[in-house]
């Protein structure tokens, strides 16, 4: 059994694979890292390994607290991934980004992919069908921009994701509304058309915390798994062990 670890920019998602089956998922704040994983070894004693992908602020102490009862591994750029990377900077390009990559090519082989992360900042990432990593784009995520509107003005108020009831908003809270989710909506769409300009057919996998929330207002086909990252971790932790 594995136990799988997403640190994010704000929070921790965990896993626990089992024959590659999702057995259980925990989402909690970063100083929750070391009780979490005694609470997951103590449900599943058969975890041998940890695995870690961290774009977040972590005392890796605290996972390597357990390292006496389990193997623990922390990704890295030095890590074997399935994928020739092309980043002009790749030492710069997140491990989460890579994770992502590394998973959108085992899941989907031998085709162009775009891997579309809706969270804390909104990461778009194409690895074409003969698994080179070109690159993509970052933007902030949805909770960002209600908060950049909320500090860096006078009077407008802090508000938390909710679907527009018209492209119109006819009050300030519904004109931030339509702006931030509307957004969004239209950034992604347009930047889904721009890829389309360049490769007539690739798959769209969309994950991350607002996934959910975007994907049945986006127009394009596309694949969404909120869980997408942590089978990836998995994965790549399989692609490892070869």
């Amino acid at each position: 059994m594995l136990l799988a670890i997403d640190v994010g920019n704000t929070r921790i998602k965990a896993g626990v694979f089992e024959n590659n089956i999702l057995l259980e998922q925990l989402d909690f704040n970063n100083d929750k890292l070391q009780s979490r994983i005694g609470i997951l070894l103590q449900l599943h004693p058969k975890i041998a390994t940890i695995i870690v992908a961290s774009v977040g602020n972590i005392e890796k102490k605290d996972v390597l607290f357990y390292e006496n009862k389990v193997a623990v591994i922390f990704l890295s750029h030095e890590s074997k991934f399935p994928f020739h990377n092309l980043y002009a900077s790749p030492d710069t390009l997140g491990i989460d980004r890579m994770v992502l990559a590394a998973g959108a090519v085992l899941q989907f082989p031998n085709q162009n992919r775009l891997v579309i992360d809706a969270g804390t900042c909104i990461t778009y990432d194409f690895i074409d069908s003969k698994n080179n990593y070109l690159g993509g784009a970052i933007s902030p995520g949805i909770r960002l921009r209600y908060e950049a509107l909320h500090q860096h003005t006078a009077k407008l108020p802090l508000l938390t994701k909710k679907y527009p009831e018209n492209t119109i908003g006819n009050s300030t809270q519904e004109s931030i509304h339509s702006g931030v989710v509307n957004g969004v909506i239209f950034e992604i769409d347009g930047f889904i058309k721009q890829y389309k300009d360049q490769y007539a057919k690739f798959i769209i996998i969309l994950t991350g915390g607002d996934g959910d929330f975007l994907a049945k207002r986006l127009k394009n086909t596309i694949f969404a798994n909120s869980n997408f990252l942590l089978e990836s971790l998995n994965q790549t932790f399989q692609y490892n062990q070869k």
